[in-house]
């Protein structure tokens, strides 16, 4: 009898305990009960919030849900233009449950099933957004029209899950890797093209420039050459004429400045050998001077 009242009183507090349930901040349930979402008197989908609760032991399962606003970021994916020219575009997502009973019937209750059919959805609205539009339409400052008609489409696909699309975004557009290397190389080449001609045309500025300055300097070489000629040939018919004056004046002291001007540059190396006959006209003066010592 003490073994069947133990036995009576661990099965109500297990009812006890399997009658309620909590609800967490930022999460909502629904019960589900015989295999369809409870709902209220007016044919409601009951949506429980945050806190206790309590349901049928037994006959009703809780499915919790997060209720707060999602993000999905998933890897870019590949669009056609009207050019039928590829793009690369990253997008990311912001959505929220809006129908807590529809979205536990089209997806399980799972986020990521949720996810995968509101990519599906989402990428259909942008796929049709630039289909229609062209790369430059799309760069040169439409991608705010076209977010927000991608946004309007794919929220009416959506609700079909019980999903509110809360926002769209296109984070980065690219062009594929084999297009993005050929405009690479075809705008190298051409970078390249400019270079050259450039740099011909600098050689060509830099030989016109060094001619010019080349033919500059052969003048004024000329002009130095010629004026140096002039005024040395000027010295040199003063230099003829002081001579001139002064050996008609004096010639015997003309002849005496001659000679030990010849003297200084005879003997102006002891190194140097000089070989004249002692009564040579060039000792004239030193024998002179030597005499009247």
């Amino acid at each position: 009898m003490k073994n069947l009242l133990l036995v009576i009183i661990v099965a109500l507090i297990g009812l006890g305990f399997g009658s309620i349930f909590v609800v967490d901040e930022g999460h909502k349930a629904i019960v589900i009960q015989f295999g369809k979402v409870q709902r209220s008197a007016d044919d409601q989908t009951v949506v429980f919030g945050p806190g206790i609760h309590f349901k049928l032991p037994l006959f009703d399962k809780v499915k919790k849900l997060d209720a707060r606003i999602q993000t999905l970021d998933d890897a870019p994916g590949r669009f056609v233009t009207s050019e039928k020219k590829d793009l690369i575009v990253d997008s990311y997502v912001k959505w929220k449950i809006s129908d807590f009973s529809t979205y536990y019937l089209s997806t399980g209750g799972f986020k990521d099933q949720a996810e995968a059919l509101l990519k599906q959805k989402v990428n259909n609205g942008l796929r049709t957004e630039f289909g229609t539009r062209t790369i430059t339409e799309i760069v040169s400052g439409e991608r705010s029209e076209l977010m927000q008609k991608a946004l309007v489409q794919s929220s009416q696909s959506a609700k079909e899950l019980g999903i509110e699309i809360v926002d769209v975004r296109v984070k980065q557009i690219n062009l594929p890797p084999e297009v993005s290397n050929s405009i690479f190389q075809r705008m190298r080449a051409e970078r390249s093209a400019v270079a050259r001609e450039h740099r011909s045309q600098g050689q060509e500025q830099a030989a016109i420039l060094k001619a010019n300055i080349d033919a500059k300097v052969t003048v004024m070489l000329a002009d130095a050459e010629r004026n140096a000629r002039k005024v040395k040939g000027e010295g040199d018919a003063s230099a003829a004429k002081i001579y001139a004056d002064s050996y008609g004046k004096n010639a015997e002291f003309y002849s005496f400045l001659r000679s030990m001007d010849a003297y200084q540059k005879s003997f102006a190396d002891k190194q140097d050998v000089l070989i004249l006959e002692p009564d040579s006209d060039f000792f004239r003066y030193m024998k002179d001077a030597k005499g009247k010592k």
